[in-house]
């Protein structure tokens, strides 16, 4: 179920799942939606933001940033999100247009939606937009791992003009309270776009990655889940073990070392938690390869090797420059 769905009888989760065969098969399309102005816009090269209905889902710390770089840029900006508290303060500051919990009143007009949940919430929602929405329409996502969303995004109807996306930044902490416009700033943003991928949808993507301040990277999705596993979700079960690892008598000396380092472990489960799920097998030859290196510096410790272990971190300090010089 979505994260904000109520679901009863007319859910879209009671229907039997779109399948990408069965939408491009379908008999019964209705041509005049398919002749409409504004199906047919689809197929122009340029994505203009300025004329476009923007509705975001999720209004976290990534769904509230980005709402408050692209507010004042596009015709009309609504958001959904379960969270009654949340909502009130995307009113009352005016993050956003319009913010409501019920989708049929925020998905209604959208030329463009972008998913800002969770991962799981992501591959619900997709399975739940055609009931709301049948005109023609852009679909975002911005979830941390792509080859599940991607799957979902290429089972949409075909009234559907779907393309993945990452940026790689955040915070710990991830409600609307920690929203910051430039948020995304000289971040990295990987494009995932999928066979079916307009143009328009690539130009409208890049717009929104161009008014952002972020670095437009396009990449496949298995190429990107297996690259995050090792720059994103690693670290993460890495900060978590070391903070496991660390008793608590500890805690009067913990200095500057232990904080940056361990600091991911203070990141919400439930957002990390589908992350891992949905990137097991990257994230365990992620594991491997660090096991190999940590076996490396147990050994030279136990046989006392201190030259190896010197050489070893000499190595360590030597590749952690290459890998930030070369971003």
């Amino acid at each position: 179920m979505p994260f904000l769905m109520d679901v009863s009888r007319s859910s879209p989760r009671n229907s039997p799942r779109w399948s990408n065969r069965s939408a491009r098969s379908l008999k019964s399309w209705d041509t005049a939606l398919l002749l409409s102005p504004r199906f047919l816009s689809m197929d122009k090269p340029d994505f203009s933001l300025r004329d476009a209905n923007i509705a975001i889902i999720g209004l976290g710390l990534m769904g509230g940033s980005l709402a408050l770089s692209l507010k004042s840029r596009c015709r009309r900006l609504s958001a959904l999100d379960p969270n009654l508290a949340t909502l009130e303060i995307a009113r009352l500051q005016e993050i956003v247009h319009y913010a409501d919990s019920d989708p049929a009143k925020i998905l209604a007009n959208a030329d463009l939606v972008v998913l800002a949940c969770p991962v799981p919430s992501i591959v619900d929602w997709l399975d739940c937009l055609p009931a709301y929405i049948q005109h023609p329409c852009i679909i975002l996502d911005i979830g941390s791992t792509k080859r599940e969303i991607v799957a979902a995004l290429d089972d949409l109807p075909p009234n559907f003009d779907p393309i993945g996306g990452h940026p790689i930044c955040g915070r710990e902490r991830l409600s609307l309270e920690n929203a910051e416009r430039f948020l995304f700033r000289d971040a990295p943003f990987v494009l995932t776009p999928l066979s079916r991928t307009s143009q328009f949808a690539r130009s409208a993507a890049l717009e929104i990655v161009r008014i952002l301040g972020s670095r437009p990277i396009w990449m496949d999705a298995d190429d990107h889940d297996r690259i995050l596993a090792s720059t994103s979700h690693l670290p993460y079960l890495l900060s978590s073990a070391l903070a496991l690892a660390t008793h608590t008598e500890c805690a009067p000396l913990i200095g500057p070392g232990f904080l940056s380092t361990s600091r991911l472990a203070d990141t919400p489960s439930s957002m990390m938690f589908g992350v891992i799920q949905s990137n097991r097998d990257n994230i365990l030859t992620a594991l491997h390869r660090l096991q190999d290196q940590l076996s490396i510096i147990e050994s030279a410790l136990s046989t006392e090797d201190f030259s190896s272990l010197q050489k070893t971190i000499s190595n360590a300090g030597f590749h952690y420059h290459q890998l930030i010089t070369e971003k």
